[in-house]
């Protein structure tokens, strides 16, 4: 699972702009008020999520996303 996080934390530098959110984050850091990413750009995460480990997330699992954990806990259950 820490390939996981790792490859997360990547993916979502490349989508926020502030970095000084990186200071404070967790594992229960909210994707979009914590780490400040703009909604649209969740849909740029997903399809990147969705490339790097050839899965698909469906609407339904998207709205449940909210914190880095919740993204974690869904990949690795869609590989393992």
């Amino acid at each position: 699972m820490e390939n996981i996080k790792t490859d997360l934390i990547n993916i979502l530098k490349k989508y926020t702009l502030a970095k000084d959110v990186w200071k404070n984050f967790n594992e229960n850091s909210s994707i979009i008020s914590d780490l400040k990413i703009n909604s649209a750009r969740i849909v740029d995460i997903v399809i990147d999520l969705e490339e790097k480990y050839d899965i698909e997330i469906t609407d339904e699992e998207l709205e449940k996303l909210t914190c880095f954990k919740d993204i974690v806990k869904l990949i690795d259950s869609k590989i393992n």
